[in-house]
């Protein structure tokens, strides 16, 4: 084994290392695309910019010459590739997006592997270090910054018996909502009248306490109450 093969061996390595460490944590917090994809990606990167590193194996004599050998352009191809991986796994609920911190990373880790491609094995190790942190400390950084819970919030009554709107804004405002936005809509054939409204909060027991109370509500037929969030 030749040094260019142990040299080309110790970049996958790299890459198999930085992108599973990136996909651990991920695996962690129970994302969807987690340990094993964030590998794979890093790994594939790593391989396709190898590809183009050692591209003058492909020719044979002074074809070579002739030749002009643009690496960047595989990494152009590599970031353009990840982005349909990195759409799958954001998922959109109502009003919520779910999986945009997970295509993020799935991002930066390509990037990871295409320096560990290139050789360039100190950039791997801060950029890895960075990221784990960004997704890891950022994250109680995050929970311990003072923020609004957003939520979408829809109520349903039987026509002939709609709790007015001033009673029901009472109710929401007493547990510490605001109303951002608020429409209505005649349902199931005519026979439902619904809220929809968008609510916001600093406490997230809020969430609790105005799902409590509206169970108590006798001409209420359903409500849902869902939070935005990532």
């Amino acid at each position: 084994m030749n040094a260019e093969t142990l040299g080309a061996l110790g970049n996958l390595i790299v890459a198999t290392i930085a992108g599973g460490l990136i996909g651990l944590e991920r695996s962690f917090h129970g994302r969807p695309a987690g340990f094993r994809t964030h590998t794979l990606v890093c790994l594939a990167s790593s391989i396709l910019m190898l590809v183009a590193i050692y591209e003058r194996h492909w020719f044979a004599g002074s074809v070579v010459e002739t030749v002009r050998i643009d690496p960047t352009r595989m990494a152009q191809g590599i970031m353009t590739g990840i982005g349909f991986l990195g759409a799958g796994v954001i998922m959109k609920e109502g009003l919520s997006v779910r999986g945009l911190t997970t295509a993020a990373s799935i991002w930066i880790t390509a990037s990871i592997g295409i320096l560990a491609g290139v050789g360039f094995f100190n950039a791997v190790i801060i950029v890895t270090i960075l990221t784990l942190g960004i997704l890891s400390v950022f994250r109680w950084i995050e929970a311990k910054m003072p923020s609004q819970i957003l939520a979408h919030h829809t109520l349903r009554f039987y026509r002939e018996k709609v709790t007015p709107e001033s009673e029901l804004k009472d109710l929401i405002i007493r547990h510490g909502f605001s109303i951002a936005n608020i429409s209505y809509s005649i349902t199931g054939e005519g026979k439902y009248f619904e809220y929809q409204m968008t609510i916001r909060t600093r406490k997230e027991k809020n969430l609790s306490l105005l799902s409590q109370a509206l169970s108590k509500l006798e001409n209420l037929v359903d409500f849902e109450i869902s939070p935005t969030g990532d």
